[in-house]
């Protein structure tokens, strides 16, 4: 029951987080059926539930009878803003990136050891789209997001999957500023090319080290200063 108890916080800040941090969900929006939120989170409806009734009682959410969960609509930006944690730091994209460079290699190596068959499998599917995208010349940000966050879920490691949503800033501008240089894009596309083929051979030392020049690459080229 305790670690029902505590499990519950974990998701009610997830999705927190899918509000404050990712602007999935903005006020008045209906969250996905319990079934389909239950299952993306890899969690019971039980424990969604829960974690749905912290977030109603702190009054971030809404039960709305036959309709569904709604992010309430008098909500303000102000109360979101509050509970953003970035929101109180002036947050660059030199700071980001020095933490994605501290962050995600190690991330990367891990996930190479520990991914499930299926996890992994995700993450190559997630690295082709991103070269689709790029290649049809398409927004691709959201598909970064997914590729680095299930990498970073594949590792196993719960306080890793929390760090991701401030990661999410970094990524945004990296695909901003990498759209207005080709060779950064050229880059982007060999370099995950190369952390997906680490990956997928179950070598972790090359994966963080594919992962590693990824980064070095987007701060030489991107002029992160």
């Amino acid at each position: 029951m305790a670690y029902e108890k505590r499990l519950s916080d974990r998701v009610a800040d997830d999705i927190l987080n899918m509000i404050t941090i990712e602007k999935r969900f903005l006020p008045g929006d209906k969250l996905p059926n319990e079934n389909d939120l239950s299952k993306e989170l890899d969690i019971s409806r039980t424990t969604l539930r829960e974690a749905i009734r912290i977030l109603v009682t702190n009054g971030i959410l809404e039960i709305k009878r036959g309709l569904g969960t709604f992010v309430r609509e008098d909500i303000s930006v102000e109360k979101l803003n509050e509970l953003n944690p970035l929101s109180s730091a002036k947050v660059n994209a030199k700071d980001l990136y020095e933490m994605r460079l501290i962050f995600e290699p190690e991330a990367a190596y891990l996930a190479t050891l520990r991914a499930t068959d299926d996890e992994l499998k995700k993450i190559l599917k997630l690295g082709e789209k991103i070269e689709e995208k790029i290649r049809k010349g398409e927004d691709r940000t959201e598909v970064e997001q997914e590729f680095h966050k299930s990498i970073a879920k594949a590792t196993h490691n719960e306080f890793m999957n929390k760090l991701m949503p401030v990661i999410y800033e970094a990524i945004d501008k990296g695909v901003v500023l990498s759209e207005e240089k080709e060779i950064a894009i050229q880059d982007t596309v060999i370099d995950h090319r190369m952390i997906v083929e680490f990956m997928e051979a179950r070598n972790a030392e090359g994966a963080k080290n594919a992962m590693k020049i990824h980064i070095l690459h987007a701060i030489k080229e991107l002029d992160i200063e």
